[in-house]
């Protein structure tokens, strides 16, 4: 599984769901629930993470969205 997103914005996080999932690409968002640790202030990032061969679909497929510079590097 590759990182490709980091981010507070819980819309964000949520629109890049509705992407993903649309265009069948699995995906996995971790520290959802870490606002019960943290307050629910949103401080901690939430992560979205696809599988290695969907990387690049998945990458390509938040660029078209205007999405591409919320987009981690590549940092293979």
């Amino acid at each position: 599984m590759r990182e490709i997103v980091r981010t507070n914005d819980a819309v964000l996080v949520t629109a890049i769901e509705a992407l993903l999932k649309a265009a069948n690409i699995h995906h996995l968002v971790l520290d959802q629930n870490m606002s019960v640790l943290e307050g629910s202030l949103g401080v901690l990032p939430r992560r979205i993470l696809v599988p290695d061969e969907l990387e690049a679909q998945a990458r390509r497929l938040l660029q078209e969205a205007g999405l591409g510079h919320e987009l981690r590097g590549d940092e293979r």
